[in-house]
Formats: structure tokens, sequence, C-alpha cells
């Protein structure tokens, strides 16, 4: 077994709903580190003196389970291990192998004193006939690729290399974990993304829906990869695919437009991109039309285009953005009258106004990046973003920030 290093931000949070009456499903892009986690946990459940016995563990793509795709067949299987006496900890990694899984799990649930913790590499573990079963009953940990301070934490660097050198190896390489093994080899990693972009598009995405045109889906990823960052919609990117003649477009409606919303859907669907909605600031209400998709990660993006530094205001959007997810909040652009902000944060009882742009120091950049933050009449938090290092720390109490030191705080 490899050496498992602590991902404390996750393992906390399953710590936190250890013994909680509600089934913990932890969601994310396959090889982000949820078998893992799952690992960590059972480690820390024997440590914690919980007897052997009492920790059922399987990975359901083992073939140790092949006659287990059944929910019955799992049902039966592991209910002849739960010991009579005392809570059992149930731990199902890949539990998608098994068809009507959610169907076992509310029955271990009402049968048996059992905690119960389970992964997919995907959103078909929390599809329709799975809320409708358990609505209200579990809590989903969503698990992203590591973040810059877990990063430091998994890679060793030389005491003479700057925390700028660094981040420009996180923006290169991104943060899957299993590219620690290849030690910045940048062959033998984008082989690996690869492998994992692959099985991702050809498991989670067309082995699920027959109808997907290869093709026309990694034309998509393409192009939302060229635009991270950058205001589209599924009608415009429609228009570019249909004017490229890759989709026919129907007199009077949008064909295309539907196409690519669903083909947008499925990449969410399998945590490949994000996409985030616009909320007008001043009216104070979610806008139908025009948002934003943020990739996972780096690492697929420049495996996918190439390695280049041209756009990298977008490039550190996306950055803030997971990082904003990972803080647990809420992430909307905002718009205010004909001006924008990059994020609207919002959680239950704080809200933060960002924007991230590679350097302040041109006056025409400074007062295009304040000017929204200005507009903007309440009193919570603004900040900018930028990888500047200066003595100016606040422009009329808007915050700047070096985006460095605020991934790292």
């Amino acid at each position: 077994m490899t050496e498992l290093i602590n991902r404390p931000e996750y393992l906390n949070q399953l710590i936190q709903n250890k013994d909680v009456n509600l089934v913990k499903i932890v969601s994310g892009i396959r090889r982000c580190g949820k078998s893992s986690l799952l690992d960590l946990f059972h480690q820390y459940l024997s440590d914690s003196g919980i007897e052997d016995s009492h920790i059922i563990h399987m990975n359901l793509e083992s073939l140790r389970y092949r006659n287990l795709s059944d929910y019955l067949a799992f049902y039966d299987y592991v209910s002849g291990r739960i010991p009579d006496t005392g809570r059992t900890y149930l731990i199902f990694d890949e539990l998608q192998a098994v068809e009507h899984w959610e169907k076992a799990i509310e029955s271990f649930r009402l049968d048996f004193d059992v905690d119960i913790y389970i992964t997919g590499s995907n959103a078909y573990l929390l599809s329709t006939e799975f809320s409708t079963l358990l609505s209200g009953r579990y809590v989903e940990i969503r698990m992203l690729p590591l973040s810059f301070k877990e990063f430091l934490t998994f890679y060793e660097f030389a005491p003479s290399v700057t925390a700028e050198e660094k981040f420009h190896r996180y923006l290169q390489f991104g943060g899957m974990p299993i590219l620690r093994e290849y030690r910045f080899n940048e062959a033998r990693s984008i082989q690996a993304l690869e492998g994992i972009y692959a099985t991702v598009v050809l498991r989670d995405i067309l082995q699920r829906n027959n109808q997907t045109d290869q093709r026309i889906l990694h034309k998509i990823v393409l192009f939302l990869c060229s635009n991270v960052g950058s205001i589209t919609s599924p009608n415009s990117i429609g228009n570019v695919l249909s004017n490229e003649g890759d989709i026919q477009n129907g007199k009077g409606k949008n064909v295309a437009g539907k196409t690519v919303e669903k083909y947008i859907s499925l990449l969410r669907s399998a945590y490949i991109f994000y996409s985030i909605g616009r909320y007008d600031v001043k009216g104070r209400q979610l806008l139908k039309t025009l948002g934003k998709n943020y990739i996972i990660d780096m690492g697929f993006r420049n495996m996918l285009l190439g390695y280049r530094d041209a756009d990298r205001g977008h490039i550190l959007e996306n950055i803030v953005f997971l990082e904003l997810l990972r803080r647990d909040y809420r992430v909307y652009i905002g718009k205010v009258g004909g001006t924008e902000v990059d994020f609207v944060a919002e959680k239950p009882n704080d809200k933060l106004y960002i924007q991230v742009t590679e350097s302040m120091q041109s006056p025409e950049t400074r007062e295009r990046e304040l000017r929204p933050l200005r507009l903007i009449p309440d009193n919570y938090e603004k900040i900018i973003l930028s990888m500047d290092r200066n003595y100016i720390t606040s422009y009329d109490g808007i915050k700047s920030l070096n985006l460095i030191d605020w991934l790292l705080a």
C-alpha cells in the first residue's frame, strides 16, 4: 500500500460527521484522492479503538466483489458480515458499480446500527432516485484536487525555490495527487492526466449516455478550456460549433445551444467543469442568462491545450474560484450596473466581493478592477487579488492582497 498523505480539511469533515445519522457521500472527479481519504478515515477509526470486525471497507471496483453488481446480492453479502452488537462502520468505495445501490444503503440504515461512508466518481451517485430515497438523510463532501497549500505538503522542494516558482509549478501541473509519483516529469504527468481524462470521458460520460458524440464532446471541452473565466452561453458555443459544421442547427430553434447545454451538464456530472451564474448585486437576484465555466484542475487544461502563459488572468481566476469552493462559499459572478465583479462569494453569515487580476501596476487596470467594487453600496469585504508584492494594501478600504499569500492564509 502506498504511503497515505493526510488531507486534514477533508478528513476533519468526515470526523465531524462521524456517528451523525446521515449517509456520508464523498464526491469528486476520478483520482482526486477519495479512496485515499477513506483509507485515512479507516485508519482513524482503527486508531480510535474501533475493532476491525466493526469496520467493513470495500472497493466495489475490485474483482473480489464481481458478483455483487446487484443490490440484493450486495445487501446479503454485507448483512452477513455485520456483528450483532455495537455500531459497525460501512465504508464503500466506487459504489456506482452496484446497480440500485441506494436501495441497499437505505436498508442498512433501517436494519442495523451502522454509520455509512461512500464514494463515487460522478453525480450519478446523487441522481434523482437516490435523492428521493434518501432525501435529507445524506451529507455530501465534495472533494477537489490539491489546493496550493496541500500541493506544498505533497511535494518536496529545495530550500532555494521561491513561493512564486512553486506556484508556477502548481499552475503548470495542477493538483491531481497521482502526479506526485512523477516528480514534475512533464511527459509522464501528461500521460497520467490523459489516462484519467479518457477514463472520465469514456466511463463516466459516454458509457452512460450512448447518444453522446465523442467528437462534439471533445470540441466543447476544448472550447470551455480556452474560455475559462469568459462569459459564454450554450447558444453562443452552439453557434461557434454549428458555424464550423460540428453541430447541425435547426431552423428557428437553437438546437445547437440545447445540445451544448446537455453536454456541459454531462461534464459537470463528471466533475470536470463547474458552471456559475450571474448575480445582480444591486437588484439582489440571480440572472438567468450568461455564465462562466471553470475547469476542475489546471493540469487537465494544460494537457488539452498545451501550457501557455498568455491568459494568466483567467487561469488565476479559475484557481481563486476553486479555492472559494474549498472554503465552503457559494460563488457567483457579480453584475453591478454595467460592470462586473469576478466573484460574489457567500456563506450564511458572510459575503466577499473579489476581483482577480495578474497585476495592478498600470493605472488603467487599477481603475478597471476598482470601479465595480466602488459601485457596491454595502459594507461587506471587498478584495483585489493579484500577483503584485507592493506596499499598497488598500485602496479606499478595498483590500489589495497577494494571491499566493491569500491561498496560503
